[in-house]
């Protein structure tokens, strides 16, 4: 009711969703410690996602935000990517664990 989730339309992984709060919220700059449950539950609905596509090891998951300036589109939106290990080269630099420009 108060998320979204879609394929990304240049995955970086066989798998690669995005999770979407239908409410507008900037980007992760703005999330606020009131937004704590918000991010879980999109977390929740990314891996049940993957377990509805029949992904199933959550160990080979990569999750995360884009920091500003490095933001596609000015409303918060969780990327799941999966598997992980499958990322190519310069997925694996777009997201990167904790880089300047993506957060998990």
């Amino acid at each position: 009711e108060d998320l979204a989730c879609f394929k990304d339309r240049k995955p970086g992984a066989p798998h690669h969703y995005l999770v979407v709060p239908v409410e507008h919220i900037g980007n992760c700059k703005t999330l606020k410690t009131e937004h704590i449950p918000l991010v879980k539950r999109m977390m929740e609905v990314g891996k049940a996602v993957l377990q509805k596509n029949n992904f199933s090891d959550l160990n080979d998951v990569r999750m995360g935000f884009h920091w500003p300036p490095f933001c596609s589109i000015a409303h918060l939106h969780l990327h799941v990517l999966a598997p992980a290990s499958q990322l190519g080269f310069f997925a694996k630099l777009y997201y990167k664990i904790n880089s300047y420009w993506f957060i998990t």
